[in-house]
């Protein structure tokens, strides 16, 4: 039976870095029609009840439908490292990431913590992640397993790592990365709504062989999406430098092994050099900004004025545990304070776009997710636009509905959100 889910609407006609705030479309009183998994229509509540009179209804009252979020970048075995004390980006992995990833072997801990993760984050109203696991095919296999036991449109790949900068538990080498990955890959890559993503962590725990082997992996099968970590924090660029000194510059690490291209996703990439900026924009590949994590580990504040303006391809994430929340709406609200360091004040249309459409252009997969458009996949969430007293008292006073949907962006959590939707099914 067709659903007609009635609320407030909001979705994009385009990109509001581009065209401001008119590239969006906001309904009062309107409605999503969901037939067979797919939205069919969006429109006039009143219109679409009258076209579609016998489709079931469910009214949300002025709650907001809107295209579920998309979390570009996580690390879903540091669920439980999340909120660590005290550590840059080095130190944060030898203290806490490498020690975690240590457990992945065990199937059966990858699958309760995959459990807890997506627990977490649909909890938050993030309907598509895109994570890295460990060095372990058990952990990749844990991961895909519960997505797809929810229906979920999900993203993963085995982090591969060889260099001896990596403890000796969580090594692999060249070869097995490659056939690791590839039968992964082979695997779950286009198994219902599942994705594989090469995966190497990033260039200071691989070798140039282990790349190349990566690089080759990702030229046989160019429809998967390839993801790393680029320019993060300081140090980090000067160990790469130390690691490969016959590279121009961190990116060409990647790029002289054929880890460079559009449907790449660099995470962080806060500190670029102007060589840097110019390839990226040149094969087009996408830049995943992770304000919580940047803050929290002490990273640096991403460029996302400048970047937008070149025409670069930016997608939004959590980072966790790195980052310190699985909500996309603190990320968001994060993504405006890195913004008024960097003296570029994001509009709610800017960030609602990068949390949902943005990011889903960034994964290539804008013409299934991220938007309330006929023929997109029905992940939505509800949001409650007054959930709390302070949040309530000052959208009252709200003149426009960016006014109303700012004070949850800035303080909203998962009371916030009223239910989600997975494939045109209700989850809560």
């Amino acid at each position: 039976m067709a659903e007609l889910i009635l609320g407030q609407t909001l979705a994009f006609a385009a990109d509001p870095f581009v065209e401001g705030p008119g590239a969006a479309r906001h309904e009062w009183r309107g409605a999503v029609l969901v037939e067979d998994g797919r939205i069919a229509a969006v429109g006039p509540a009143d219109a679409l009840r009258a076209a579609h009179p016998r489709a079931r209804v469910t009214d949300y009252g002025e709650a907001l439908i809107s295209a579920g979020f998309i979390d570009a970048h996580a690390h879903y075995p540091q669920t439980a490292i999340i909120a660590s004390w005290g550590k840059r980006l080095i130190d944060w992995l030898n203290s806490y990431t490498f020690p975690e990833e240590m457990q992945f072997s065990n199937i059966s801990y990858a699958e309760d913590v995959a459990k807890r993760y997506f627990d977490l984050t649909l909890s938050n109203g993030s309907t598509t992640t895109v994570s890295y696991c460990t060095i372990h095919p058990e952990s990749v296999e844990a991961y895909f397993a519960e997505a797809r036991r929810r229906g979920l449109r999900a993203l993963a790949g085995k982090t591969c790592m060889d260099r001896d900068t990596a403890p000796e538990g969580l090594r692999d080498t060249a070869r097995s990365a490659y056939d690791d990955s590839k039968a992964l890959l082979e695997k779950w890559h286009g198994s219902d709504r599942l994705s594989y993503v090469i995966t190497p962590r990033f260039s200071p725990t691989s070798t140039p062989e282990q790349l190349s082997a990566l690089g080759a992996l990702w030229a046989e099968h160019p429809d998967c999406l390839m993801q790393t970590h680029l320019s993060e924090q300081t140090d980090e660029i000067a160990w790469v430098k130390s690691l490969y000194p016959q590279a121009r510059d961190y990116l060409d690490t990647y790029e002289a092994h054929g880890l460079l291209g559009p449907g790449g996703l660099y995470g962080h990439a806060i500190h670029l050099e102007p060589r840097e900026r110019d390839r990226l924009r040149e094969v087009d590949a996408a830049l995943i900004h992770c304000p919580t994590s940047n803050t929290f580990i002490g990273s640096g504040l991403f460029d996302m004025g400048g970047l937008t303006a070149e025409g670069q391809r930016v997608g939004l994430a959590t980072d966790t545990g790195g980052g310190s929340s699985f909500s996309m709406l603190r990320t968001m609200a994060a993504a405006y304070e890195v913004g008024q360091l960097r003296h570029r004040a994001l509009h709610p249309a800017e960030l609602w776009w990068l949390a949902t459409q943005g990011s889903a252009r960034a994964l290539r997969l804008d013409d299934k997710i991220g938007n309330l458009a006929p023929g997109m996949e029905a992940d939505l969430v509800i949001l409650d636009l007054a959930s709390t007293p302070a949040i309530a008292q000052r959208a009252a006073r709200a003149n426009d509905i960016w006014e109303a949907i700012f004070p949850t962006i800035m303080m909203g959590d998962d009371r916030a959100v009223q239910a989600v939707w997975v494939n045109g099914q209700p989850l809560r």
